[in-house]
């Protein structure tokens, strides 16, 4: 089952336009899933800036 998701606006520069459209045309996947493994990635780099609980490991 697909999770819902939230409409939202980016603003990206032409280049990244072009390049995700050429491959979006390579592979049939779009745009807006590579927009958000994008974001993923940007939330795992920066996960410790992010509010939550501690652990162990975070202590040392």
């Amino acid at each position: 089952m697909a999770r819902r998701k939230i409409s939202t606006t980016i603003y990206i520069t032409p280049e990244q336009d072009e390049l995700l459209k050429l491959l979006n045309q390579k592979t049939r996947v779009p745009v807006a899933e590579y927009i958000r493994q994008g974001i993923d990635l940007v939330l795992e780099k920066y996960k410790s800036a992010l509010p939550g609980q501690t652990s162990f490991d975070d202590l040392r």
